[in-house]
């Protein structure tokens, strides 16, 4: 008798278990269990459940292979283990209570040494391995019949059942039922076993183990070697994997960042080069592993992200155009172009342009960053107009760059800029300006017409009615000076210029000039004749002036003694007198002339006697009483003064002759005996003056011949500078009275005056060539000083020391311009002029010349007595081994405002 097992389950609680362990059976050959069971229950109900266990190898003891939960009677099952030794297995049968009272036996259990009749056997079961995500694919041969009742599956331990997948029948004794674990993972490995269950028992195969392997994956990404522009190389960096081995096969996955495209290479070698990419694009490298079986390559690797290299452009744009020209800009347009000429999404295109500008060249760039519209165009702005441009399109990316053609393209015209105002130049005259001016720097084209606007805005004299006094004027292009005539004397004139072109007019530019002042317009005196007349007075009638261009400032009386002329002349021309000399020193002065009185013009609003000589004083000037033994002209002149001018026109108003006897005698006086005591003064005195005139008299003979040589150089001098004011002039001599008819008839700058009898004169300090003791009293002196004479300069006076041929005289700067007239003045004047000047000079040796008179140098003096001082000779670089090189017979001579220098030098 076998095994047995009897389970009352009468007041048992549901789940409550009993277990009969047979003993660990190792067979090693084909055989079968037997046993009987009996579950019943008085209510019918289950009293529980029948399970039965086979655990291999004391190892888990998994899923029932068997069970039931109810029956009427005693029933029959075998059990077809295929397990054998080594391996043992052992059987486990349970009872699990429900909780209802019942019976669950088990009995006769024998093992019996054949196969079971109702149940088939198993072959061994083998092994399988796959690749993790693969369907692994047991192959169940069972010997012994089946139909379509049975149930057959794949039983795991801990893992899920794998259901049938096809059953193969080659006879009623052999059949193969093949099982799948689809999509295998690490987590479906395992041990599994076949199962059949029959209507007389179950068939149990042994334990075949489920190997699921991971494909091999890098855990690095690959390594970057080298980047270009159509290839990267890389390397593989694949010894460190997640994953099972062995490695059979590495590929290179590459594809772009953007975008599907994507390729796989197999590569036999750690480094790689991958080639034929596109430039200036990303892509992502990745490397592949694969391991034996299917399914054995394992998912990509860490990607490698890199960009290849810019290539250098394919060409340079095409088709550059002028779309529009204005004057200050240029649209231009070209061809579209994209990636597949460019070769790198990283580029410029940039237009270069050149022009000239004001004598140099500038040179541009602009990025143009219309690049991808399928009309491309850029507007190049802030040119010069009516200029050549000379533009061309670069193509550049970090690789290289490519030009387009080059276009030459003139900007249009526009208006031009203003007339330069520095240019605008005005040569004025009393009733004339002569206007002169340059095109504008910016002439934006070509220059068809000048347009001059002028017009009067104010006068000197407030009576001048300027209404009338406006205009325009048109020049042609090439023309750029313009004389107005027929204008008011002392008249500012405000004038506009303004230059056009195809385009229009530029902006206006204004500019005012001021005519000269005209010299008043003296009354006419027909006859000479004054209205009383005594040894020493003469009574005239004075009438206003009428002012041109400037009111009349001043009105002055001139009394001139007649002497004899040491020349003849044709005509008298008559002159006026810019100089106020007093009557205390017109005999000092050796002058003919004395101012007798002066007034202003408001003093003589109409025509009112004036007697000259009634021995009082006007404005600081004596009206000293006339001599009566001597011949007079009477001037009446009056002086206007405006805009640093002075202009003067005289008249003779009467003339007085010497008396030809003895006057009356007049009744005795309180002061006769003072006036006897005076004469006899006036006797000695006179008879001093006769002897010093006797002895500079003959100082003036021994100097003779100098003044001539000096007199001779001055006249070659003022013939040349008169010819250079005006050709049609012939040689002047060096008579005063023509020297001042022909500055009467020429100005200070070579321009011919309204008359012939006024003088300019401008307002400054008096010349210093004039000394001081022309003015007995500061307070009464005019300060007037007329252009023919020097005018006044600050200077600083040097030491003696410095400068040992200075007197202590003032020596005044001449300017070039003043020199003809100067030379005029210094000649014609008798109280001072060349000769006093002269004399004022050293004479002799006035410093130490030693150098000079060595033995060695006085073969380098050009006289003997004019040779070099010590002190302010000039220096040669000196020769080695000759002591006396360093001489020459030369002085340093000082300037007026700073010391001149000049370079000497010895052959």
């Amino acid at each position: 008798a076998g095994s047995f097992m009897l389970v009352n389950t009468s007041g048992r609680f549901a789940g409550q278990k009993a277990h009969l362990l047979l003993p660990h059976l190792k067979e090693n050959d084909t055989h079968c269990i037997d046993f009987h069971y009996y579950v019943s229950s008085k209510s019918g109900s289950s009293p529980g459940t029948l399970n039965i266990y086979v655990k291999v190898n004391d190892g888990p003891i998994g899923n029932p292979i068997w069970n039931t939960s109810i029956t009427a009677t005693w029933n029959r099952a075998e059990l077809a283990i295929s397990t054998f030794w080594p391996s043992f297995y052992q059987v486990v049968f349970e009872v699990v209570t429900s909780g209802h009272p019942g019976y669950v036996a088990i009995d006769e259990v024998k093992v019996l040494g054949h196969p079971c009749i109702k149940t088939p056997h198993f072959l061994r079961l083998q092994s399988v391995e796959v690749n993790a995500g693969q369907f692994a694919t047991f192959q169940c041969t069972a010997n012994g019949g089946t139909d379509s009742n049975d149930r057959l599956w794949l039983q795991g331990i801990y893992v899920r059942d794998a259901p049938l997948k096809d059953i193969k029948v080659f006879n009623f004794r052999r059949f193969v039922a093949l099982f799948s674990v689809v999509n295998a993972t690490k987590r479906d490995a395992g041990n599994y076993r076949c199962m059949i269950r029959t209507e007389g028992g179950v068939g149990v195969s042994n334990y075949a183990e489920l190997i699921v392997k991971e494909p091999p994956v890098p855990i690095a990404p690959p390594q970057l070697s080298s980047v270009g522009a159509t290839y990267l190389w890389i390397q593989l960096n694949a010894n460190s994997i997640n994953g099972d081995g062995p490695i059979i096969q590495r590929e290179v996955e590459y594809r772009t960042s953007s975008g599907s495209w994507y390729d796989i290479q197999p590569v036999d070698s750690t480094s790689y080069k991958i080639g034929h990419l596109d430039p200036d694009t990303e892509y992502e490298i990745s490397v592949l592993l694969t391991r034996p079986g299917e399914g054995g390559t394992g998912s990509p690797g860490p990607a490698l992200k890199t960009r290849t290299k810019c290539a250098d452009p394919m060409r340079g744009p095409r088709k550059l155009e002028v779309v529009e020209i204005k004057s200050r800009q240029i649209t231009i347009c070209w061809e579209p172009f994209g990636y597949n000429v460019t070769r790198c999404h990283r580029y410029n295109l940039t237009v270069h342009y050149r022009y000239q500008a004001g004598g140099q060249e500038q040179v541009r760039e602009e990025v143009s960053w219309d690049t991808e519209s399928s009309h491309p165009q850029h507007t190049i702005t802030n040119l010069s107009p009516y200029t050549n441009v000379s533009i061309k399109l670069v193509l550049m990316n970090p690789e290289g760059r490519k030009e387009s053609q080059e276009l030459v393209v003139q900007t249009d015209e526009d208006v031009p800029s203003a007339v330069p105002l520095e240019s605008i130049q005005g040569s004025t005259f009393e009733e004339k300006i002569f206007l002169q001016w340059r095109e504008p720097v910016q002439t934006y084209g070509v220059i068809t017409l000048y347009e001059i606007t002028y017009k009067a805005v104010s006068s000197f004299d407030p009576e001048i009615d300027l209404s009338n006094q406006s205009g325009r004027v048109s020049k042609l292009g090439n023309e750029t000076h313009y004389l107005f005539f027929g204008l008011y004397p002392g008249t500012t004139y405000s004038f506009t210029i303004r230059a056009s072109t195809a385009k229009g007019f530029g902006p206006p530019i204004t500019n005012q000039f001021t005519t000269k002042i005209s010299a008043p317009s003296m009354p006419p005196y027909e006859l000479e004749t004054p209205l009383n007349q005594t040894d020493s007075t003469v009574t005239v009638l004075l009438k206003p002036a009428q002012s041109r261009g400037a009111p009349v400032s001043v009105y002055q009386i001139v009394v001139e003694e007649e002497r004899p002329r040491r020349t003849k002349k044709t005509t008298e021309i008559l002159k006026c007198y810019p100089v106020p000399i007093h009557f205390q020193n017109a005999s000092l002065l050796n002058s003919r002339y004395y101012f007798a009185a002066e007034f202003p013009a408001n003093g003589l609003q109409a025509a009112q006697p004036f007697t000259i000589g009634d021995n009082k004083t006007y404005s600081g000037f004596w009206n000293t009483p006339l001599l009566p033994h001597k011949s007079y002209s009477i001037y009446f002149q009056a002086a206007s003064r405006a805009n640093g001018e002075t202009k003067i026109d005289c008249v003779r108003v009467a003339t007085k002759g010497a008396a030809t006897r003895k006057p009356d005698p007049e009744p005795e006086k309180q002061t006769d005996h003072t006036v006897k005591i005076a004469g006899v003064i006036a006797g000695i005195l006179l008879f001093v003056i006769i002897f010093l005139g006797v002895v500079l008299v003959m100082k003036k003979r021994k100097l003779a011949k100098k003044r001539k040589e000096t007199l001779s150089s001055t006249r070659q001098e003022m013939t040349v500078m008169v010819n250079s004011m005006d050709k049609s002039y012939t040689e002047q001599g060096t008579n005063c009275d023509e020297a001042f008819s022909f500055m009467d008839t020429h100005n200070l700058n070579g321009r011919s005056v309204s008359s012939p009898s006024s003088f300019t004169m401008k307002t400054n300090t008096l010349s210093t060539t004039v000394p001081n003791s022309y003015y007995p009293d500061e307070t009464h002196t005019m300060v007037s000083d007329t252009s023919s004479l020097v005018q006044s300069h600050t200077y600083k006076k040097r030491d003696p020391v410095d400068v040992p041929y200075q007197t202590g005289q003032l020596h005044p700067a001449i300017r070039v311009a003043d020199l003809l007239q100067h030379i005029t003045q210094m000649k014609c004047a008798e109280g001072y002029g060349f000769k006093e000047e002269y004399e004022s000079f050293f004479e002799g040796q006035s410093a130490p010349w030693d150098s000079a008179k060595k033995d060695e140098n006085r073969m380098k003096n050009r006289y003997g007595n004019i040779i070099a001082y010590d002190h302010s000779r000039v220096r040669l670089q000196p020769i080695e081994g000759e002591t006396s090189s360093d001489y020459i017979n030369g002085n340093y001579i000082d300037g007026y405002h700073r010391p001149n220098h000049y370079i000497a030098t010895q052959g």
